[in-house]
């Protein structure tokens, strides 16, 4: 890790078993070495854009808890570029899966999207501010530490390397750093109870993170119930 300060270590010690377990997803495999089906990908895809849409608002959310006015522009900055994210990157791979944008529009969330979407507005509106920023942080932190360690062997499917390139890319790198530093600024005056709800609000999003691309690779859909 790049990145070793006392309070998102603390955070990182607790998340790297699930991180390790990200990786030797069936789906991040298959992206790694070009089997994964495009149509799991094309759902992961089309669940990312339901997720960023409502991450924007916790980042949104974020800012209005930070401590000072860095803090808070940088959060409002982030927010903003995650809903360019989903229209940029996700409508150029949109096009390489064969999804139509438009049908965007009747797709619904999927249990574990609505699921860690709904947690990290909860943490960010209702949360103490060290578990607000810690709820938001391990889709940063995860998402950069796979896009380095794929972008080391890269993907024979041109789609999947797109992908890779945009989390293993300076410019995300930067954007991580600042979401490490406003972490470890929250975590500097923090007791031991409070350290461990921020670490522990950071576990919750981590598992989610690996539950979103096992949804994504198994179809999860809302049961049906009529």
């Amino acid at each position: 890790m790049t990145t070793q300060l006392s309070g998102t270590k603390a955070i990182w010690d607790r998340i790297d078993p699930i991180y390790r377990r990200v990786l030797d997803h069936p789906f991040l495999t298959g992206v790694r070495d070009g089997t994964l089906d495009h149509a799991a990908f094309g759902r992961y895809i089309v669940q990312d854009t339901l997720y960023l849409r409502e991450y924007a608002r916790s980042l949104a959310l974020c800012a209005a808890r930070g401590a000072d006015s860095a803090v808070v522009e940088m959060f409002c900055v982030h927010s903003g570029e995650a809903i360019a994210t989903e229209r940029l990157m996700h409508a150029s791979l949109m096009g390489q899966m064969g999804i139509d944008p438009e049908s965007l529009d009747g797709a619904v969330a999927t249990p574990t999207c609505f699921a860690y979407t709904s947690f990290t507005k909860q943490a960010c509106a209702l949360g103490e501010r060290h578990e607000a920023i810690a709820s938001v942080l391990p889709c940063y932190w995860i998402y950069r530490e796979v896009g380095h360690t794929l972008r080391a062997e890269g993907s024979p499917d041109p789609a999947y390397q797109v992908w890779i390139d945009t989390y293993a890319d300076p410019a995300f790198n930067e954007a991580v750093e600042g979401a490490l530093e406003a972490c470890e600024a929250v975590a500097a005056d923090l007791g031991p109870a409070a350290t461990e709800a921020m670490v522990a609000s950071a576990e919750v999003a981590a598992r989610y993170e690996w539950m979103f691309w096992d949804s994504a690779y198994r179809d999860e859909r809302w049961p049906e119930l009529a």
